[in-house]
């Protein structure tokens, strides 16, 4: 069957199942977008209010599903503005499929308006792209770019397509897609080394990475947990993937992770690490990380072994896979004296922030119990990314939507709304500061457009929080371009957009106005008024062990010294 090349693109997008895109038309895309036009009964199009936004809408939806995200963008600043979503993709190992368009190629290399060279400009943060200069190849490009999207450690495909290949003809024929199972070869010594040094542990710790939430391995982490006997932490990337409130739980791992944590991984034997890279906000000093424990590493890629800490043995393999194969050959291990000294250190350092007014940790805790738990949770970056993951019990993976490689402020909105759309089913709930706000907001109007109901909590506290923290801390209280105290009416913005807008200052008026957003028929946006000098703790040094973590409390001990 004969098809336009911007024909193919659907037809390719219905093979792998897409139901949904996110997007911004131009004169480059607008034979896909006609075409998309013709199956809009097939393929949902969110319009959003940036390209930025679709991206991240795409990433989103793929972490809420495990499915491969989709976002389309025209040539020049269209394609331009989809790089920090696609970054942010690459950090976090995230499966999306951009496609771009291009001027004819004819035009391609002459400075052509709206022309980029966006396969070179994003070369660094894909895990492959593609320029398409002829039609008979689409398909099988598109195809390739799906596979490869979602194939061992999962990344960001961008596919650019120039305008006349939109247009030109060719065969179709469309084809059965076969899924993408992981690998099971494992290197047997490499398995057998990892049995013994579990079995040879007396103080075992285990931190859990976001590869267990990409392999879908909750289930082969819980059994190997218990079986092992040891407590555990994660990282950002790796909440939910074993239940925050499971009694071995010990809560996040490095810079603003739990005493209980940091101390436990400073005095263990061995340091079980599953799927997780060693991010420099995880180790704080490397040299000085788990210092007195031999590391094993679990990971799908072996680029990762060695690569930020020195380990001592590695499986590289799908996590899944790897700890399958451990759990049928793993006797019951048994530490109870380890176990209780690191339940004593949960007891001595609790989590504990001021009651008496609207704070951050005090705003997650009552998202927590009025969603019972159940929420997907997207954040920002800073304060209030840290606060939602040390105050909300995550239970299930694919729960925490967050960008932590990368840092980006002004993802969360945009992936919120890819996540609902994804999971309608699901409450969806953003936290920001109103920093990250500000980056993205325009994109309220998307929400509102198609009436996804997602919450937009934002945590006012009138500075960029994270940065002012650090420079009270460390840079002698110079707040140098840090306030953000000037008029911006959050309420009258929501509602200008077409949201429902409200503001709370007292966890009474919180409570009560994240109740009726939970009832809303579209987007809500709460105006969290919380204290400028509000701070995340506990928190560690730049450059310091995390055994040195330090809190309020030891803050105040220090300058009374």
């Amino acid at each position: 069957m004969q098809l336009t090349g911007a024909e193919i693109v659907i037809e390719c997008l219905k093979e792998q199942g897409v139901d949904t895109v996110f997007g911004y038309p131009g004169g480059a895309i607008l034979n896909v977008y006609d075409a998309l036009y013709q199956h809009q009964d097939e393929i949902r199009h969110i319009l959003t209010s940036h390209e930025q936004g679709a991206s991240h809408a795409a990433d989103g939806y793929a972490r809420a599903t495990g499915k491969v995200g989709v976002c389309l963008a025209t040539s020049g600043p269209g394609a331009t503005n989809l790089v920090t979503g696609i970054a942010t993709a690459y950090m976090d190992s995230i499966p999306i499929v951009a496609i771009t368009c291009n001027v004819g190629v004819p035009l391609l290399g002459k400075d052509s308006f709206q022309e980029i060279d966006i396969s070179g400009i994003t070369m660094p943060i894909t895990k492959h792209n593609f320029i398409v200069k002829d039609v008979e190849q689409l398909a099988d490009t598109i195809r390739k770019a799906f596979v490869i999207a979602k194939k061992g450690r999962p990344g960001p495909v961008l596919i650019d397509i120039p305008k006349d290949v939109t247009s030109n003809q060719a065969e179709y024929e469309k084809k059965e897609i076969s899924a993408v199972c992981p690998s099971e070869d494992l290197c047997e010594k490499d398995v057998e080394t990892a049995l013994e040094l579990i079995r040879e542990a007396k103080r075992p710790y285990i931190f859990v990475g976001g590869g267990a939430v990409l392999s879908n391995a909750s289930e082969e982490l819980y059994e190997f947990v218990k079986k092992v006997d040891a407590p555990v932490c994660d990282s950002l990337m790796g909440k939910g993937a074993f239940p925050g409130t499971d009694p071995l739980y010990t809560g996040m791992l490095g810079m603003h992770g739990t005493k209980t944590s940091n101390y436990g991984v400073s005095e263990c034997d061995l340091l079980i690490v599953v799927g997780a890279r060693f991010s420099d906000r995880v180790t704080g000093n490397a040299k000085k990380f788990a210092e007195h424990a031999k590391i094993l590493q679990f990971d799908v890629d072996v680029a990762e072994m060695n690569k930020n800490v020195l380990i001592t043995e590695g499986v590289v393999g799908d996590i899944k896979v790897i700890l399958k194969r451990l759990n049928k050959r793993l006797e019951q291990q048994d530490h109870t004296e380890w176990i209780q000294k690191i339940s004593e250190y949960k007891e001595k350092y609790p989590l504990t922030y001021h009651t008496d007014l609207l704070t951050g940790p005090g705003a997650v805790e009552e998202i927590y119990r009025q969603t019972h738990g159940d929420a997907l949770i997207v954040t920002e970056v800073g304060q209030n990314q840290m606060w939602a993951a040390q105050y909300y019990k995550f239970t299930k993976p694919r729960t925490l939507l967050t960008s932590g490689g990368l840092g980006t402020m002004g993802y969360g909105l945009g992936a919120s709304i890819g996540a609902k759309t994804a999971r309608p089913d699901k409450t969806v709930v953003n936290i920001a500061g109103d920093g990250c706000f500000r980056m993205n907001m325009n994109e309220i109007a998307t929400a509102a457009r198609y009436q996804i109901p997602v919450i937009q909590v934002v945590l006012n506290n009138h500075v960029l929080g994270m940065v002012r923290q650090w420079q009270d801390l460390f840079y002698g209280k110079r707040y140098s371009a840090t306030v953000l105290n000037d008029s911006v009416d959050f309420v009258k913005l929501a509602e200008a957009m077409g949201a429902t807008g409200m503001r709370a200052t007292t966890p009474e008026e919180f409570r009560e106005a994240f109740a009726k957003a939970l009832t809303a028929d579209g987007p809500a946006v709460i105006d969290c008024q919380i204290d400028s000098d509000e701070k995340v703790w506990p928190m560690v040094a730049p450059g310091e062990a995390i055994s040195k973590a330090f809190d309020e409390e030891d803050l105040e001990a220090g300058k009374k010294q």
